[in-house]
């Protein structure tokens, strides 16, 4: 996960979360990934770079069109460090849910601390 920086720092973009939307749908050309945006050819390669980096996107050389496709490494970092939290999260509700278990079985009260409000045509 050494890359896990460089991923995140990509995808803090909006610009480049948009370029990775278009590439879902397929490979894009430099050109075509501009076009939905108000700014140059070099600035857009800028950005490609990055994600590039990043290891978002590839880029390959076919003749003098350079496409670019989604690329699974960086995505695959990322899957991983989320899974690494959902362990964590699904382990904290595990003992949570120990914790609460524990707590009925002394108390029963504990299973309902608050009762319900009275209705409103009830009297208190």
């Amino acid at each position: 996960m050494t890359n896990l920086d460089a991923t995140f720092s990509a995808l803090a973009d909006p610009t480049r979360r948009a370029i990775l939307a278009r590439l879902c749908r397929g490979e894009a050309t430099v050109m075509e990934l501009a076009e939905p945006f108000a700014m140059t050819q070099p600035a857009v390669s800028r950005h490609l770079k990055v994600l590039e980096g990043a290891g978002l996107i590839e880029r390959r050389v076919e003749g003098t069109r350079r496409p670019c496709r989604l690329a699974s490494t960086g995505l695959t970092e990322i899957d991983e460090w989320l899974g690494m939290l959902r362990k964590a999260l699904a382990a904290n509700y595990d003992r949570l849910d120990l914790l609460l278990a524990a707590m009925e079985a002394t108390d029963p009260a504990a299973a309902n601390p608050v009762s319900p409000p009275p209705k409103a045509d009830e009297p208190t």
